[in-house]
């Protein structure tokens, strides 16, 4: 299975693997650890994951999933063990099962082919990439051109120009801004793909304005506030690590973009890792100061493990950097907000705690 960031294909899930414990070798002065909050689940993830587990307690297995529900192999491997089944494409489903499309969002064909193969389809879609979905109609409608700004190949992209694409043109970097060719430039806006880098965005962006001083900016912000709250925290940690370790997986475009705003803002190393077995003795030789985060789809079981296997190391002082409260949380999908046996469900506005 090919999600996410372009061209990274996502290897199978394992387990995490048993090596010898991290050694608690001396440095210069005292250890600590720097944990960034927020980190992990967003309100957008937590709903989808949920969705997946209730849809299991409603239907029963197989419950079958279009592409990763979250870019995560960690959560997809647990949602495997209850019975969901992952797949590329709607033609792997059986006719007439329950499928739910994942938290990045589908295109209307997506949905019509559902409809066509008589699937029960559970849309899962992120409220916050529907607005973005909501946008791209409507400036549809308006006659205007579309630039958005993201990565070739991910999922949130592909599901977003497929809601206007005789209209929309796909900026995936700053350095594209530069060359891009656009028909007509009289009524020109950009919007963009949730999970990027704000910096970068806003340089693309910057980029773009030069060439077309007209180009209109979507009502609000794109980029959804966990990106963003997870971005200003580890740049808050950066600039004091001497090592940064992200925790989330290789397809997960905010976690990689993570590893890069830690390194742009101070970190001297920083590394993305989906198991604490996989950090390295050797990133931690001469380090006094390490900072702790990890992607929005990233359960907080994990970056736990992660400062276990640390306080054995000797980074046993962990101070939290926060640096925004989060308590948003958004409905299930309609067909889930109530129980098996049809009464409201406590779980219906998909919650649970979050760092």
């Amino acid at each position: 299975m090919t999600n996410g960031a372009p061209g990274v294909d996502l290897a199978p899930p394992r387990l995490p693997s048993q090596r010898e414990a991290l050694l608690d070798l001396p440095v210069a002065g005292p250890k600590r650890v720097l944990l960034a909050a927020p980190r992990g689940y967003c309100a957008g993830v937590d709903r989808a994951v949920i969705a997946v587990e209730k849809a299991l307690d409603h239907y029963g297995a197989p419950v079958y999933v279009r592409k990763q529900i979250v870019h995560n192999v960690h959560v997809v491997r647990e949602l495997e063990k209850r019975g969901a089944i992952f797949v590329d494409q709607l033609d792997e489903v059986p006719m007439g099962s329950h499928v739910v499309f994942s938290a990045h969002g589908v295109s209307p064909m997506v949905k019509a082919e559902a409809t066509e193969r008589e699937l029960q389809a559970i849309d899962a879609t992120c409220p916050l990439v529907t607005k973005v979905h909501r946008e791209a109609l409507r400036f549809a409608k308006q006659d205007a051109r579309i630039l958005l700004v993201g990565h070739a190949g991910h999922e949130e992209v592909e599901g977003t120009m497929g809601h206007a694409p005789e209209r929309t043109i796909l900026i995936d970097s700053p350095e594209s801004a530069d060359t891009v060719e656009v028909p007509e430039t009289d009524n020109l806006v950009w919007i963009s793909q949730t999970t990027l880098s704000v910096d970068e965005t806003m340089e693309t962006v910057r980029r773009l304005r030069v060439r077309f001083p007209h180009l209109q900016d979507p009502p609000s912000d794109d980029i959804c506030y966990a990106t963003q709250n997870r971005q200003v925290a580890i740049k808050k940690v950066a600039k004091d690590a001497d090592l940064v370790i992200v925790v989330g997986s290789a397809n997960s475009s905010n976690s990689v973009r993570l590893v890069e705003v830690a390194l742009e803002y101070g970190a001297k190393a920083a590394y993305r890792v989906d198991y604490a077995d996989e950090v390295q003795q050797a990133w931690l030789e001469g380090v006094q100061t390490i900072g702790v985060t990890s992607g929005a789809s990233v359960p907080e079981v994990l970056v736990q493990e992660l400062l276990s296997d640390l306080a054995q190391a000797g980074y046993g002082e962990v101070e939290e950097v926060r640096t925004a409260e989060e308590d948003l949380m958004f409905s299930l999908p309609k067909e889930l907000r109530r129980d098996v046996d049809g009464n409201a469900d406590a779980r219906a506005l998909g919650g649970r705690g979050r760092a």
